[in-house]
């Protein structure tokens, strides 16, 4: 099925972008909005999500405008630069014999204009350049014209806005409008197909959960299930079949409290309820620990491998937490928590690899350390954070530190000073390779 692509901005620039989509239509359908100003447009994109599945923006106004809406869907801003101004530029020169010396310009950025008139040999001294970000005031990009014109300091006006073309025209300023050339239309269309098969790739990629709750094997004096864990079971079973039933997904049960989903990646992640939802649900029902192993792939076979894979990071984590491992090796949590790591459990660095043998310490562990530090944002870390986040002793977590160390893959940085009396803590830098 070919995506749907919301064409939004003015109508000379929506007809010109919807007249190159008919290249891509066997991989594109454009569907066009016209908007006579961009306030509209947040009412537009509102109204219309369930119409198309991502947007094309005809221009960098959009982008806050899409912001204002709030909707939650993949959209391709069409980006203006040199070659779009070399464009307006040789109309005015060219067609229009104009001087190009004394301008000013909107929205481009400076060094896109001034490299422009470089490459043309035109002299800049008095072009004067308004550059744009997500913040700027519409407001203040026409009054930054209307100032310099009236004070002499230009000769005429360039803006890649209809609006303010349109309101400097009605005040009989010369200005001229940038607007996209076909090769960036091209180039905007192409990315945003690729992006979009992409996406779409990855949500059609099979997802196995897999879950399991701890101690249901218990049996009682006759090596039987007793009934009362056959109860428990059913009820444990029931939340299991009712979360996947939220996500469209296939049901397994493989054991006693242990419970097996096939679903899609797109479906989970759409899925109203997160998986943080259903370990809540187990930890109501049973006091027995529960975890969740997440694994995605292109076969349901990977699927299954990386959900076991991503179980055992979750048992040997806490209980009731959940991890993940996507169809590259990345292993991301624990799920539930509001802060997860992320890290690899292999290495193709061979150097590496021979000094943490040496250490006794794993890749896993290693990586999961790289992690944290990272998410610490400084730099550097601690082993009372290593021992929060990998749940371990402190003591443990300084052999870690203390193996890295003399290894030459980590520093010591510093120290400081302990909450209560003890001596000074370590602050260590684990190194990248």
């Amino acid at each position: 099925m070919k995506p749907r692509a919301g064409i939004i901005g003015p109508e000379d620039t929506v007809q010109l972008i919807s007249e190159i989509a008919v290249e891509y239509r066997d991989r594109l359908q454009p569907v066009p909005f016209i908007y006579q100003n961009t306030d509209q447009a947040a009412s537009i994109f509102q109204q219309n999500q369930q119409l198309v599945d991502f947007w094309i923006l005809a221009g960098p106004a959009l982008f806050i405008e899409i912001q204002k809406s709030g909707i939650n869907q993949p959209f391709f801003l069409l980006q203006l630069d040199g070659a779009s101004l070399t464009k307006t530029l040789v109309e005015i020169g060219y067609n229009d014999k104009k001087q190009l010396e004394s301008v000013s310009i909107d929205m481009l950025s400076e060094r896109d204009v001034y490299e422009t008139y470089r490459d043309l040999r035109i002299a800049s001294n008095h072009v004067h350049v308004h550059e744009y970000t997500n913040e700027t005031p519409i407001e203040n990009l026409l009054s930054f014209h209307q100032q310099l014109y009236r004070e002499g300091k230009v000769e005429l006006c360039i803006t890649c806005l209809r609006s303010i073309f349109e309101q400097l025209c009605s005040q009989n300023i010369p200005t001229y409008r940038v607007t996209p050339t076909r090769s960036n239309i091209r180039e905007t269309l192409s990315t945003a197909i690729q992006q979009w098969e992409t996406i779409h790739f990855k949500q059609s990629q099979i997802a196995a959960i897999l879950v399991k709750v701890q101690g249901m094997e218990k049996k009682d004096n006759h090596n039987m299930v007793s009934y009362d864990l056959h109860r428990l079971n059913l009820k444990i079973q029931a939340a299991v079949l009712h979360f996947a039933e939220t996500i469209s997904g296939s049901f397994v049960s493989i054991g006693t409290g242990i419970f097996l989903i096939f679903s899609t990646r797109g479906s989970l992640q759409k899925g109203k309820k997160p998986i943080s939802f259903l370990l809540e649900e187990l930890a109501l029902i049973s006091d027995f620990s529960a975890n969740i192993g997440i694994g995605y792939g292109d076969t349901a076979l990977t699927a299954e491998e990386n959900a076991r894979l991503a179980l055992n990071h979750a048992q040997n984590y806490d209980s009731f937490s959940a991890f993940l491992v996507d169809n590259t090796g990345t292993i991301e949590g624990p799920l539930k928590e509001q802060e997860s790591i992320t890290y690899q459990y292999r290495t193709e660095n061979k150097e590496i690899s021979e000094k943490l043998k040496h250490c006794g310490i794993t890749i896993t562990t290693f990586n999961k350390i790289l992690s944290v530090q990272q998410r610490m944002g400084n730099g550097s870390i601690t082993a009372n954070q290593i021992s929060d986040w990998l749940k371990m002793t402190p003591r443990n977590a300084r052999r870690i530190l203390t193996g890295l160390v003399e290894n030459g893959i980590a520093d010591i940085i510093g120290e400081e000073a302990p909450t209560s009396k003890g001596r000074p803590r370590k602050i260590y830098r684990v190194n990248h390779f």
